[in-house]
């Protein structure tokens, strides 16, 4: 297993903690001189703070082990393309290197939105590589969604 692989699985695990708690399924794993210093996953529901994305509290965690918040030797691992908000906390805190899993597609207005974080990243000389895993990542978003449809029809339903 390859390095980006092998850090990709982590941020995966990382994903797993949130679907088992049904959060959406996105992990983000910091990396520094080839050792995670900082795991997340998303908690906005069991924490009810919408600012608790898993690459803010992958980053918040990276920057609490190793007491500075300027990342500019690390490298992040996330499952899911980052939004708006988590983009700019990438960038923030000087982040320079980005694995993505899977891309979030879903229509014009997302690829627009897309477009533009790609081009505020790359502004800012944050590389992003993509496509790590991607079918692993994306499996586990297209999973729980399926997951919660099925809930929201079976309550509607009993209803």
């Amino acid at each position: 297993m390859n390095r980006e692989d092998f850090f990709m699985k982590e941020a995966i695990a990382e994903a797993k903690k949130a679907y088992a708690l049904k959060e959406t399924p996105i992990g983000a794993v910091i990396v520094y001189k080839d050792k995670i210093v900082g795991r997340g996953f998303n908690r906005i529901e069991i924490t009810n703070d919408s600012t608790n994305h898993a690459e803010v509290v992958a980053i918040k965690d990276a920057a609490k082990n190793l007491d500075r918040w300027r990342l500019f030797d690390c490298e992040m691992y996330v499952t899911m393309e980052p939004c708006f908000m988590c983009t700019g906390a990438i960038v923030n805190s000087r982040i320079k290197k980005v694995y993505i899993g899977a891309r979030h597609t879903k229509n014009e207005i997302v690829d627009k939105h897309n477009d533009f974080q790609h081009e505020f990243l790359i502004d800012n000389k944050v590389e992003t590589i993509y496509e790590i895993r991607e079918e692993e990542c994306s499996k586990i978003l297209s999973d729980f969604f399926r997951e919660r449809r099925e809930e929201k029809k079976l309550k509607s339903q009993s209803i």
